[in-house]
């Protein structure tokens, strides 16, 4: 469905330079996919929505769209090509002077699209996103929630073949936040619409997407889905999809220094594992941690599609980190001292 290939974008500055926001970009998304691209502040995302929308052109490279190189249509094919990509953004950016109903239709009207056939792709879509009866209602009488729904159905009245959601969420409380995620995965499974979602969030990405794509300095660092990126819990992305687990306090003496009353120093471990074939379940994780003297201090393990994924912060003793380590990791177990 999305695929672009050697996409870079170089902007010009003063005294000649230039800043290079895209560089070498290779990205595919599969049709009917949810995609999440997720990055720090000045990674390249919001270049690279730009460069979805056509609302800038690469430099260099393709950026082809259900079947179609954006990066190659001008004019009529190019407007086009963009009532295909649906938009969705951060605070819904409705018209205050509008009804929900007249910012969801007016697409369709600037479309040219008749009246009678505007009004019922209206009430279709105040349906498909929970809004029925609100159609009257003006943006100032509907909750951050319900507005996030009059922007999702204004961007699929065209009944486009993507949906870019520009930080969907981030402007939303949890209910509203896990609200709009469900409708969402909903607008999908209807329409067959392919979704990318450009987020900070990482728990939005473990809620929703099948796959992720990491970007930095412009560059995709890490892409896949989510089994494929989990399945190795050394990389970064894989351990921002499965958060650190909070460790209030930690012991001054683990297990193994008081059974043989020692007093020594401790450390904490960051210890990270999946349920894929050939790494050991989360009990022979626990069992091979306490056989070598380490206590639990926290953990947490989340399912990511069909993987089992845990995370574990072990206290150990100073003298017996570097040991621990080396033999979490022969049994495909990722360990490293905890920074704290």
């Amino acid at each position: 469905m999305i695929d672009l290939t050697g996409v870079s974008k170089v902007y010009p500055v003063k005294n000649g330079g230039q800043v290079v926001a895209l560089d070498g970009v290779n990205l595919h998304v599969d049709r009917g996919s949810i995609h999440g691209i997720v990055g720090r502040s000045g990674a390249g995302k919001s270049t690279l929505i730009r460069c979805l929308t056509a609302l800038e052109k690469p430099t260099e490279g393709h950026i082809v769209v259900d079947g179609l190189d954006l990066a190659t249509l001008t004019g009529s094919a190019l407007r086009a090509a963009r009532r295909r990509i649906g938009m969705v953004f951060q605070a819904a950016n409705l018209l205050d002077a509008r009804t929900a109903a007249d910012n969801i239709g007016y697409p369709l009207k600037l479309a040219g699209v008749p009246a009678a056939k505007r009004r019922a792709r209206v009430e279709e879509l105040l349906e498909l996103v929970g809004l029925e009866g609100r159609g009257d209602s003006y943006p100032s009488q509907l909750s951050g929630g319900q507005r996030q729904r009059v922007g999702i159905a204004r961007a699929l009245a065209d009944n486009p073949a993507v949906l870019l959601c520009d930080e969907p969420t981030s402007a939303l409380d949890t209910e509203s936040t896990a609200q709009i995620l469900s409708l969402l995965r909903h607008v999908r499974d209807v329409s067959g619409v392919t979704v990318v979602i450009i987020t900070h969030e990482m728990a939005v990405v473990r809620e929703i997407c099948d796959s992720v794509t990491l970007l930095g300095h412009g560059q995709v660092l890490q892409t896949g889905t989510l089994e494929e990126v989990v399945a190795d819990p050394a990389t970064p992305l894989a351990r921002e999809l499965v958060p650190m687990p909070v460790v209030e306090s930690v012991p001054t003496e683990s297990a193994d220094s008081r059974f043989e009353g020692n007093a020594v120093g401790t450390v904490l471990l960051d210890v990270v594992f999946t349920s894929h074939p050939g790494v050991p379940t989360g009990a022979t994780v626990l069992h091979l941690a306490s056989s070598m003297g380490a206590d639990v201090t926290a953990g947490t393990f989340e399912s990511l599609g069909s993987v089992q994924v845990g995370r574990l912060a072990l206290t150990v003793p100073a003298y017996h980190a570097d040991k621990i380590i080396e033999q979490l990791r022969k049994n495909n177990v990722h360990a490293e001292v905890r920074a704290q």
